[in-house]
């Protein structure tokens, strides 16, 4: 199978992990930090260079400029999420993004002030959530609102988000929802959710964390009002990387909506001249407070030139025959491990999650031992993300045998 995969060469692109013993391991950890491209250093020494030479000049004569590095990126990242160029700005980090995309959309009102988030949702956006429903005098036991799987099910069913809108659609401001759940790899149905919310006046936003470089988006032509995300998982660009936001372009000229606001916010061409009441940009750069960090923009860059040389549906399709393969060879095992993500491979990205009943307590250290890294969470939920970037079919044949010994 290897022999045949048209992006078997792209493995060489990056730097594999090796165990002490000098051998490359299995990594299935890219839902958690991808892996460094084999230019990045190159990358990011160039912008050390300018900084050296030009010192201050680099932000205009740097190659590339300073000044617009994150506007040069802009491009490619919108490609990655189906948006408009205008409508991303690349900037802060997740949960700094998630606050200020917050202060605009969560507009709570005695009628109408609660947010719908998925069980399960990764802590950090929930703890923003939270935070901001107590900063507007509202009570998060009532006002946060969560949908579930069913009893005896692992993922939630669209026609359950649905329902619960139906019902609660007239009281909820705000649906807030992974674009892909961290811990069941379930990829949502954003553009039905999208349109559902909308029929009640709720504005819809998703954490693209795990779904950015991962699985098709469509977030301009879904109607998404905002979204937000980091790089350094499927996107490869390092540890803390600059993250980065989407805000359609129905909002790219309202002006008077609440923002908190930054000098970076400033349209570029009067940025310069210091006044003292801003003149916001248009679209999502308008929220922006700050210049981005230029060498995590230098990593970034090389990570965008390789999603841009593949394209997302080439990485799909070979995404869904990796992930297609692990689970069938899952299933074939005599201790078959509960599949938590959903088998419809349009339902989910690179990532399966999985429970084994009886598992060593041992079990992440065990395979870390075989050079196997992948991702357990508490209290029974190992995460194996095969990446199509840089991950091989052998290597999940070796994961599940591994698997089948311990």
């Amino acid at each position: 199978m290897d022999a045949r995969d048209p992006l078997a060469s792209l493995r060489k692109e990056f730097y594999i992990p090796k165990a002490a013993s000098g051998e490359e391991n299995i990594y299935f950890c890219g839902h958690s930090l991808g892996l460094q491209p084999v230019t990045v250093r190159e990358s990011i020494e160039k912008v050390l260079y300018d900084w050296e030479k030009l010192g201050i000049e680099g932000y205009f004569c740097g190659t590339p400029r300073w000044l617009d590095y994150s506007k040069s990126l802009k491009p490619k990242m919108a490609e990655i999420v189906g948006a408009l160029e205008s409508e991303i700005a690349i900037m802060n980090t997740l949960t700094m993004n998630l606050h200020l995309m917050l202060v605009s959309f969560y507009r709570p009102s005695p009628e109408k002030y609660k947010i719908l988030i998925e069980a399960n949702a990764f802590p950090s956006p929930r703890y923003a959530l939270k935070s901001q429903i107590e900063f507007h005098g509202y009570d998060p036991e009532i006002a946060l609102l969560e949908i579930k799987p069913r009893q005896g099910e692992t993922y939630i069913r669209t026609e359950d988000i649905e329902n619960l809108l139906e019902q609660e659609g007239n009281s909820i401001a705000l649906v807030f929802l992974g674009g892909i759940n961290y811990l069941t790899g379930q990829f949502f149905e954003m553009k039905k959710i999208t349109e559902q919310a909308h029929q009640y006046g709720c504005l819809v936003g998703f954490d693209l964390a795990h779904a950015v470089g991962n699985v098709p988006l469509a977030l301009h032509d879904w109607q998404v009002d905002f979204a937000v995300w980091c790089n350094y998982k499927y996107m490869n660009s390092g540890p803390g990387a600059v993250g980065a936001c989407f805000v359609h372009e129905k909002y790219a000229h309202q002006f008077n909506l609440p923002r908190f606001a930054g000098w970076w916010g400033n349209k570029i061409e009067t940025r310069l001249l210091m006044k003292q009441d801003i003149e916001p940009s248009s679209g999502a750069e308008g929220w922006q407070i700050s210049n981005s960090d230029v060498l995590s923009l230098a990593s970034l860059s090389v990570s965008l030139d390789i999603f841009a040389r593949v394209g997302m549906a080439e990485l799909v399709t070979k995404s869904r025959l990796l992930t297609g393969y692990l689970e069938f060879l899952l299933n074939s095992l005599e201790n078959k491990p509960l599949l938590l993500t959903p088998a419809n491979p349009e339902a989910r990205g690179c990532q399966l999650s999985i429970q084994i009943k009886n598992a060593p307590g041992n079990l992440l250290e065990k395979l870390t031992e075989r050079g196997i890294l992948c991702d357990w969470r508490e209290p029974n939920t190992l995460r194996i993300a095969p990446v199509p970037l840089y991950n091989r079919y052998a290597e999940v044949f070796q994961f599940v045998q591994a698997l089948s010994e311990l």
